[in-house]
């Protein structure tokens, strides 16, 4: 219930922030600071992760894949790979590197050369504190155009091990029953295609730098 207390405040501030400065949610654009859900578009789960840890490979905080659209734990903020480097409002260009930090936890999607528990790929966790970990925290945003448009399904490519953010079905037991792992492969293919779904999106800022981030 805590969790989801600060996840709410956090929304409605930053709603409140872009109302305040003629910024409201708009479609189309995918900016940086805003907060949203992830939706694999092959097998219509959404990225996820909770205070569960892995039980094997790197024992970091676990990240699955879930059913639910209105699950609290599946909300990531846009970040640069450094601070500075992704002001709020900001449009996120195609072919630029970003970091996804949980929400509710603080700690960004991260991989590394762990197997992953189920399909033996490559394990993806969340790692770090308050939004600081290091840097295989670092994705590169692969869509067709100039921009991540929010209708797009784009892929997610990870800079220090070149695998791409993927779902392929596998299902976890207790004590996460029916979620789903996520893992990295090495490969693109219609497994790590995204699309952005619910959340708050900052609208395009003519002048970023003088917001500060969400």
């Amino acid at each position: 219930m805590r969790g989801g207390c600060r996840l709410l405040t956090l929304l409605l501030l930053a709603l409140l922030r872009g109302l305040c400065r003629g910024r409201e949610p708009a479609p189309g654009a995918v900016t940086c600071g805003s907060v949203l859900k992830l939706l694999n578009t092959r097998h219509s789960v959404r990225l996820h992760s909770h205070e569960v840890k892995y039980g094997s490979g790197s024992g970091q905080q676990s990240v699955t894949g879930v059913e639910a659209s209105d699950d609290a734990n599946s909300y990531w903020r846009i970040r640069g790979k450094s601070d500075g480097s992704c002001q709020r409002g900001t449009l996120v260009k195609c072919g630029q590197a970003i970091r996804l930090t949980h929400v509710n936890t603080g700690k960004n999607l991260h991989t590394h050369h762990f197997p992953s528990p189920l399909s033996n790929n490559q394990e993806v966790s969340a790692f770090g504190d308050d939004g600081e970990g290091d840097d295989l925290d670092i994705w590169i945003v692969q869509c067709s155009g100039t921009y991540w448009e929010r209708e797009d399904a784009v892929r997610f490519k990870h800079v220090g091990t070149e695998v791409f953010l993927s779902i392929t079905g596998e299902q976890y037991g207790h004590p996460i029953r029916g979620q789903r792992e996520v893992h990295g492969m090495p490969t693109a293919n219609h497994h790590n295609y995204w699309k952005a779904m619910e959340g708050v999106f900052i609208k395009p800022s003519m002048d970023p730098a003088k917001h500060d981030e969400l």
